[in-house]
């Protein structure tokens, strides 16, 4: 017991190498970045496209790999700081990691439900709106061709139903005028799937978010973590060792990121893809910015250390395991229209990238 509680003393480790520590804030920031906004420029520039299976590739390996982050280097990390012997009583007693983590994922589930009930709302006023307009433009269109051809209405009528009576008596104008009308109405019967298609994307654009704040939440703490840990340290727990594995950490997060930003619509911003991706690329060296500026007061080894990383580490968890269960790997296979229809080889090539990012990522996990 008494190992245990000098684990709690607040016992401080020589934060040393501080240059060294800055010039990894770069590497750092450079290596998230460029694997963030890799997928987005491939989808948006023509030279750098890649054929289609590299993005779903991508996109269900950064599945994987959310998922692994959730339980293997969030909510277990979360589980042994909040019940550190020198806590309250009640975080002895009770799995208050787990608590936490449920909580986010509740809390998640309320939030966005809600939001997609508001966003289907509002998409649903724009498609009405969309259809009057759409409808108004046929028939201005019509109308416009019946006056390049010297018809009235009763005319286009009379036309229209003489033809359809005595086909092999039609006139060429009234062939074009119905050719016309009939494109027109085939124009307008799409426009309920497209409207369709756009309360998915809401749902996927929501997720999508969802996604980047979980990201973001954890990664100041992994930056803060790496910033003060000590360059030599007992038990593996060293800077030299964790470095290079949270730059894998983040390089792989971020595939997994940038793929799922790659595919928001142009609507939202041509530059919104790749705000998201600074924001998530730069989040981790401000948190080791931090850490550098608080090594002189801020320790692992307190009730206030373990209390930060083990609620923020939980709450990380709760969100990236809901947003990897549900909004990405059940939106992408079993809602998915077009896993469905799938090949079953196909398929079977999917789930073996969602279960490659897994297995990566809790392969890390035994170092950080």
């Amino acid at each position: 017991m008494d190992s245990e509680e000098a684990l709690c003393t607040g016992h401080r480790e020589e934060v040393d190498n501080v240059g060294l520590r800055i010039g990894a804030i770069f590497i750092m920031f450079a290596s998230s970045a460029f694997f963030t906004v890799l997928p987005i420029f491939m989808r948006r520039f023509p030279s750098l496209r890649a054929p289609e299976w590299v993005f779903d590739m991508l996109k269900y390996f950064g599945s994987g790999v959310i998922i692994a982050t959730s339980l293997i280097h969030l909510l277990e990390p979360a589980t042994d700081a909040l019940s550190a012997p020198c806590l309250n009583s009640d975080f002895q007693e009770y799995p208050m990691a787990y608590a936490f983590c449920l909580i986010s994922m509740m809390v998640l589930f309320m939030s966005e439900f809600f939001a997609y009930r508001l966003g289907t709302r509002i998409l649903g006023e724009k498609a009405v709106e969309g259809h009057h307009h759409a409808a108004g433009h046929i028939d201005a269109v019509i109308e416009a061709h019946d006056h390049e051809h010297g018809l009235s209405h009763a005319d286009h009528a009379h036309h229209y139903n003489h033809n359809r009576h005595h086909q092999n008596m039609a006139v060429h104008n009234d062939d074009d005028i119905r050719d016309d009308k009939e494109k027109l109405l085939d124009d307008e019967s799409d426009i309920a799937p497209v409207r369709s298609q756009d309360v998915t994307d809401a749902s996927e654009i929501v997720g999508v978010f969802v996604l980047e704040f979980g990201v973001i939440f954890h990664s100041v703490i992994i930056g803060l973590t790496l910033a003060t840990t000590p360059m030599e340290g007992d038990h593996g727990e060293s800077f030299k060792v964790l470095f290079p594995v949270i730059v894998f950490h983040q390089l792989f997060e971020g595939i997994g990121l940038g793929s799922r930003l790659s595919y928001l619509p142009p609507t939202l911003g041509a530059w919104l893809p790749l705000i998201l991706a600074f924001a998530y690329s730069i989040v981790t060296p401000v948190g080791m910015a931090i850490g550098l500026g608080l090594r002189e007061s801020y320790t692992h080894d307190s009730p206030t250390g373990y209390y930060v990383t083990g609620i923020f580490d939980a709450i990380s968890a709760g969100i990236l395991l809901y947003t990897g269960l549900v909004e990405l790997l059940a939106h992408d296979f079993i809602f998915s229209d077009k896993m469905r229809k799938a090949p079953l080889y196909v398929v079977a090539i999917n789930m073996l990238e969602v279960c490659v990012g897994i297995a990566i990522m809790a392969l890390l996990g035994k170092w950080a």
